[in-house]
């Protein structure tokens, strides 16, 4: 799997459409979304999931007036989702190769809603939609279930980062509690081999837990992420009353320890946490881990709030390639997610 700041053929998304998630406050989602697709659109193709004509039609008329004219990098294609976060439903893509004979593919794990909602059925269907549309290949991970039988592997994309160079970054709370019945029967071992099959890595990296309020169990990238093949962000509570405090500090002491697969420490810089979001009584999770690294820049989510100049700060020295933006999310993280969630990646081809 190539790291995330590899060079991208296209982005995929899906429009927001299921108002439940964000329960009295989907009016300006669309919109939001819209300026996402602008930032992106300014680099590499995005290709857009809807649920049907009428809502093609729809988006189109927003995504014109917001950009100003005719967008010419933008793709509509018809395919009912449940969720818009492509980023845990939608396929990873991965390269075999080199050069001109290098191909990319499509891993289609298994999406279980996170083992919390019952309505995943569509989304279940994107990997297999987004590989056909794209021309790639689909490989479907199998591992042995908890009563010897074969089954998918269940794994969000959101659970994983790479750095393109050997190693994946997770966490145990999501990847090994069997209470969250993603694989049940599977042992870390074979979490392991499955990772490093399907991604070519050679080295998992396992943090603890991620932070309070995210409602996928840990995912990684609300806590920490690679920035260079050697270089971590993390992040970081000053706050020993916030519940983040003590997970997020051991999380950073275990990085401290790593090595990659090659025995080669680890730099990691420090991430600011924002302050605790809360909208109706509850916690929302709020992270400016949850960047998305595309052509165009880096795109960061930030909430009004004092650290996110520092944030920014952070980000700008870990990325010194192209421009750091930050993208205003604090009415989107009421959905439970933000940009990392809403993006998937599609790697080119080297020499494209």
């Amino acid at each position: 799997m190539p790291a995330e700041w590899d060079w991208h053929a296209a982005t995929w998304l899906a429009w927001p459409h299921h108002r439940a998630d964000w329960p009295g406050k989907f009016g300006p989602i669309p919109w939001i979304f819209a300026e996402i697709v602008r930032l992106i659109a300014a680099g590499e193709v995005v290709h857009i999931l809807v649920q049907d004509a009428s809502e093609r039609a729809v988006a189109r008329k927003i995504l014109v007036r917001n950009h100003g004219e005719e967008f010419g990098n933008v793709r509509l294609h018809i395919r009912p989702t449940d969720r818009i976060w492509t980023r845990d439903s939608g396929p990873t893509m991965v390269r075999r190769g080199r050069g001109a004979a290098a191909k990319v593919a499509a891993v289609g794990w298994q999406f279980n809603a996170w083992a919390k909602y019952k309505n995943y059925l569509l989304d279940q269907q994107v990997p297999r939609f987004i590989a056909r549309s794209a021309g790639l290949s689909l490989y479907q991970p199998m591992v042995k279930g908890a009563d010897g039988k074969p089954r998918r592997f269940v794994l969000e994309g959101g659970s994983i980062d790479v750095n393109g160079a050997g190693c994946v970054l997770t966490t145990e709370e999501c990847l090994l509690s069997s209470v969250q019945q993603r694989n049940p029967g599977l042992d870390q071992a074979g979490v392991e081999q499955t990772l490093c099959d399907f991604l070519g890595v050679r080295k998992v990296l396992w943090l603890g837990q991620g932070i309070a309020g995210d409602d996928t169990h840990g995912h990684i990238d609300d806590t920490a992420r690679f920035t260079g093949p050697s270089t971590i962000v993390a992040c970081v509570e000053p706050d020993k009353r916030d519940p983040n405090y003590a997970p997020l500090a051991e999380n950073m002491r275990r990085l401290r320890k790593m090595r990659d697969h090659r025995g080669r420490s680890l730099d990691v810089a420090e991430l600011p946490m924002p302050k605790p979001v809360i909208f109706d009584g509850q916690r929302l999770p709020a992270s400016y881990a949850n960047f998305y690294v595309c052509n165009a820049g880096v795109l960061v989510p930030v909430f009004n709030d004092p650290a996110d100049g520092a944030a920014l700060k952070v980000l700008e020295a870990c990325f010194t390639d192209r421009p750091v933006i930050p993208v205003y999310c604090r009415d989107l993280a009421w959905g439970l997610g933000t940009l990392h969630c809403m993006t998937q990646q599609q790697p080119a081809a080297e020499g494209e």
